[in-house]
């Protein structure tokens, strides 16, 4: 980090476990759901330039197919920093370097958006609160609070500054439209990541959701306890995401992957992470991770052995 640059490490998350509690007039969904940070990371770098006048923004990217112009929450979220903050002027350029699968239900995008929020923070020395930077994130999108959070308590650059703020913390409890969040021990594990060579839709899903009957739910409250406690099968028990219940059913590819992965390895759950269609294992041993890992690569190029932060 200089005076005009610096670079956030841009954490992935994985759910824990997802419920889907009611709908709201304007059709958002009510959650109830554990969020975990992992490993897996964007890179990204904010550079500024002093000037006058209001903020002229450039984005570029390692993937060509992660659209640069204002359409990327990324750039969204250095717009939004501009309004609210006249003192940010001159010029940025926002360099993603991409490693997290894009439309992957890892909160990729949410999570480079939270990267430009700390970085502005930072380079302007605005002096934000990870509670107050949450407000300016819940404007952008659902995951970005979190990873807000997220990025606080682990990212290189910027754990040092909130090591003393509550909010700071690798896993949580959301609630709400999922911006609600309260911090929560995480948990210690190894995952394995496998994502299909497709895209899903987080609307088509959560509105497919509404005409499912879903039997099973996750008791959110035993999983926290289990957290606490260090409680695994507790913990594995609750790992639960109703949205599987569409996802799986619409995307065989989805529930192809979930099934290859469970044959793999029978010691821990298999969940699908927010709307897909990564799914993922929760291994005990890098090894057993490395293991599946390398079982899907032929299967699914865009698979990882990571692990949680904590």
């Amino acid at each position: 980090m200089t005076n005009n640059a610096i670079t956030i490490q841009a954490f992935a998350k994985i759910n824990l476990s997802l419920d889907v509690k009611g709908v709201l007039d304007n059709g958002y969904h009510i959650v109830e759901m554990v969020m975990q940070q992992i490993s897996l990371h964007d890179n990204v770098t904010l550079t500024r330039s002093s000037g006058d006048g209001s903020l002229e923004i450039s984005l570029t990217s390692t993937r060509e197919d992660l659209p640069v112009d204002s359409s990327n929450l990324a750039y969204k979220a250095a717009a939004l920093m501009a309004e609210k903050f006249p003192e940010i002027r001159g010029t940025l350029n926002i360099h993603i370097d991409k490693h997290i699968p894009v439309a992957a239900g890892m909160a990729g995008g949410s999570s480079n958006c939270a990267a430009v929020i700390h970085g502005i923070n930072q380079l302007w020395n605005l002096n934000l609160t990870v509670a107050q930077m949450n407000e300016l994130g819940a404007m952008l999108g659902s995951d970005v609070p979190f990873c807000i959070m997220g990025q606080a308590a682990a990212s290189d650059n910027l754990r040092d500054n909130f090591a003393k703020d509550e909010m700071a913390c690798h896993c949580a409890l959301a609630t709400g439209t999922g911006t609600d969040l309260i911090p929560l021990p995480g948990l210690k594990a190894y995952i394995a990541l496998s994502k299909p060579s497709i895209a899903v839709s987080t609307a088509e899903v959560y509105k497919g959701i509404d005409n499912e009957i879903i039997s099973i739910h996750p008791d959110n409250q035993a999983l926290i306890e289990g957290l606490r406690n260090e409680n695994m099968e507790d913990v594995h028990s609750n790992m639960i995401n109703v949205l599987e219940n569409y996802t799986l059913k619409v995307y065989p590819s989805v529930m192809y992957a979930k099934d290859m992965i469970s044959t793999l390895y029978s010691n821990g759950p298999v969940l699908m992470s927010g709307s897909g269609p990564t799914v993922f294992a929760v291994c005990s041993t890098k090894e057993e991770a490395d293991g599946i890992c390398h079982a899907m690569l032929p299967v699914n190029k865009e698979s990882f052995s990571v692990y949680t932060t904590r």
